[in-house]
């Protein structure tokens, strides 16, 4: 017979294997980064096009056929991007340094005009804690990151194609799993709609900001505004704080090219359509959106951005999701997806 001693003693021990197995899983991935990320992209990326696939069968185009043009857009996309950047990338990552200093100069200058008026600050301890080009470096490395997908291109587009060739097979497959009256078999295709539904949204959101942001930088005359824009599209996919450090590069550059009044006006510019997209009309269309807790967005943005760099940022919430789904099918663990949850979505199953 167990005793309230042996009982705890068993619980410390699960606590204490589960928390072991953890650090091995996460060690594990952060060690693969290299093989999972590409096919993290693979899967999201199949998400997207799946539907579009769908479209045009129902134009009557071959499956096949469907894939094959879908495998050509991805290809164009491709060439069209690094067309595009090529040469902004190369000329920003030439002018970087000094675009560095001229921000030193100006971040002295204001310190400067801060102390003529009686503000007593001590600029060269600022500038020594809060490195103004450490700014810009931010989006050196974003782009970096994204080169360095540029290079798998090959390999993360051929697994889309083989994944899109076995989406027919994925529900046959799950129903051949759990049942064909099984509840999880329910529960898992109303996640792959959730997860499509989101993707296809937030993409829809994140090309109409990059666009306007683009045109906006264009009519502005503020340097390489494709660049910017096509930032401004990578970076709205980050949650909560994603568009906002979107703004950053294109304003520091009217900053250098301009003034202070041009900086303000491409920021003001960007306060806008980013209040416009992210907080007006993606919430409006989005609804409850993953059903996750804002804190737990917040977190699972700061985990995946350490494991998995920028992509483990963008893809923060479908991956938090994936990991609710699995431990609401786990026995005993259901605790855990209900503490990922919403406060709204739990408080209407409370009421339901």
């Amino acid at each position: 017979m167990d005793t309230p001693l042996n009982k705890r003693t068993s619980r410390a021990q699960q606590i204490l294997f589960t928390s072991a197995a953890f650090v091995v899983v996460v060690a594990g991935m952060r060690a693969a980064q290299d093989i999972l990320i590409p096919f993290l992209l693979a899967i999201f990326i199949a998400i997207i096009s799946n539907p579009l696939v769908s479209f045009l069968q129902k134009k009557r185009i071959p499956r096949g056929f469907s894939i094959f043009l879908i495998f050509l857009l991805m290809v164009a996309f491709g060439f069209g991007i690094t067309s595009l950047l090529g040469t902004s990338l190369n000329q920003f990552s030439n002018n970087f340094p000094q675009y560095q200093v001229l921000l030193e100069k100006y971040a002295e200058g204001f310190f400067n005009f801060l102390q003529e008026k009686g503000v007593d600050v001590s600029g060269q301890i600022l500038l020594e804690q809060f490195d103004p080009g450490a700014v810009v470096s931010l989006t050196s490395g974003v782009l970096a990151g994204l080169g360095t997908i540029l290079t798998n291109a090959l390999l993360i587009i051929i697994m889309v194609v083989f994944m899109l060739m076995e989406a027919k097979l994925f529900k046959e497959k799950i129903v051949t799993l759990f049942g064909a009256t099984d509840d999880r078999t329910t529960q898992i295709a109303s996640f792959t709609n959730t997860v499509k539904r989101y993707m296809l949204i937030k993409t829809a959101i994140s090309v109409a900001t990059g666009s306007v942001a683009t045109v906006w930088l264009l009519i502005l005359g503020v340097k390489y505004p494709f660049l910017w824009g096509f930032l401004t599209f990578l970076l709205n996919y980050i949650p909560t704080i994603g568009s906002n450090i979107a703004g950053i590069p294109p304003v520091l550059m009217a900053l250098i090219q301009y003034d202070v009044f041009m900086m303000l006006i491409v920021g003001f510019g960007y306060f806008i359509f980013n209040n416009l997209f992210g907080n007006f009309l993606e919430p409006r269309i989005m609804g409850n959106g993953m059903g996750l807790s804002t804190l737990v967005v917040f977190i699972s943005l700061i985990f995946w951005g350490w494991m998995f760099g920028p992509i483990g940022m963008i893809l923060c919430v479908p991956i938090t999701t994936i990991i609710k789904i699995a431990f609401a099918n786990i026995e005993g663990a259901q605790w855990i997806s209900t503490f990922l949850e919403s406060p709204v979505r739990s408080y209407y199953r409370k009421q339901q």
